[in-house]
């Protein structure tokens, strides 16, 4: 019995463990990492695509060409050059010169700002006429305005600024007239030509009519105003030798007062009537006051053409497409052209001959009094 049990015993031992071996494994938990991956340091961050590249904005561009006189020549290129300035301060644009050295670059510089697609090219003197005509009628899609000049008839791409500066200028001589103390005065120019000669003529006309209203004789020394060929002209704009020699020349005849119209050939006699003493001179174009301050202890006043104003004003409406051809008058009553103040002469003009030139002003501006 006992055998049996322990049999019997034995064979569910075995069929236990046969059992448990055909049973399937227990799964197991997943390990959970107690640290954060590790990210590859090779693979590069995803970053936005850049901006498609923009182009630069379109600047307008103001260009001008000067005369022989160079672009400081105290004078028309100087104070045409401050009106394209004036218009890079006040509008945002561009401005470029180029020089002319002698009347061959006149065409050439022309055309080099037509190459470089400027919006509007400046000529600055009578001089530049003939060369920008040609250029603008080889061109008639490029805007231009010329100093000291107006065709006849327009040209439909041109605009021409001149000035009425015979109205300063016959300020100008009545003003001599009325402080000369030798009863002589005297001028001279630099070419015989229109835009040179307009300011002779107005200063002999201020002469003779305060001689009419005074009864006196005050005699213009260096021009004929029945015969300008008569004239006195250095034949240049920048040979201040040549300034001064004519400068002494008039002195020696007896002129105390000098205005002489020449660009900055004129300089050569406001240092010539320096060094003689007792000698005043008038300045053309700008105040010379402000720009040839060496001479402002004897400059009494200057007859100013402000091509500035004009220049400006040529670049503004070329600027906002109002821009058109044909030409534009700077006249005293439209403040174009003027005489400028006595600065440090001011206390020496008696106030009778002040009132006197006021009176005159508004009489050529309302046409009661005719200058010619």
């Amino acid at each position: 019995m006992t055998k049996k049990l322990t049999v019997l015993l034995s064979l569910v031992v075995l069929v236990s463990v046969l059992l448990a071996a055909c049973a399937p494994a227990a799964t197991q938990a997943p390990v959970v990492p107690t640290e954060a991956p590790v990210v590859p340091t090779d693979v590069p961050a995803t970053v936005a695509p850049p901006p498609p590249p923009t182009e630069a904005p379109v600047v307008f561009k103001a260009c001008q060409v000067t005369d022989t006189g160079g672009i400081d020549d105290k004078s028309f290129n100087a104070t045409a050059w401050k009106g394209v300035t004036d218009s890079v301060a006040a509008l945002g644009i561009e401005g470029k010169f180029l020089e002319s050295k002698e009347v061959a670059d006149f065409e050439k510089n022309l055309n080099a700002f037509v190459e470089e697609k400027c919006d509007i090219i400046i000529s600055v003197g009578f001089l530049l006429g003939d060369a920008t005509k040609a250029a603008a009628e080889a061109n008639p899609e490029v805007k231009y305005s010329i100093v000291d000049y107006a065709y006849d008839p327009a040209i439909p791409n041109v605009l021409g600024q001149v000035f009425n500066t015979d109205e300063a200028a016959f300020l100008a001589g009545y003003l001599a007239a009325g402080m000369t103390k030798t009863g002589k005065v005297g001028t001279f120019g630099g070419l015989p030509i229109p835009t040179v000669t307009i300011f002779m003529d107005g200063f002999v006309r201020g002469v003779d009519y305060y001689n009419a209203q005074k009864g006196t004789a005050v005699v213009v020394l260096g021009y004929d105003l029945a015969d300008p060929t008569k004239g006195s002209f250095s034949m240049s704009f920048d040979d201040q030798a040549k300034g001064k020699e004519i400068g002494i020349s008039l002195m020696d005849e007896g002129a105390d007062i000098i205005m002489p119209v020449a660009g900055p050939v004129g300089i050569g006699a406001a240092a010539a009537a320096k060094e003689r003493g007792n000698v005043l001179i008038i300045g053309v174009d700008s105040d010379w006051v402000l720009t040839s301050p060496d001479y402002s202890a004897i400059t009494l006043t200057s007859v100013m053409k402000l091509m500035d104003v004009t220049t400006m004003d040529s670049i503004k409406a070329a600027k906002d497409g109002t821009f058109v051809g044909g030409v534009t008058v700077g006249t005293l009553a439209n403040g174009g052209v003027n005489l400028a103040p006595y600065h440090e002469l001011d206390a020496s003009v008696p106030a009778e001959l002040r009132a006197e030139i006021e009176a005159l002003r508004a009489g050529i501006v309302d046409g009661s009094i005719k200058i010619k």
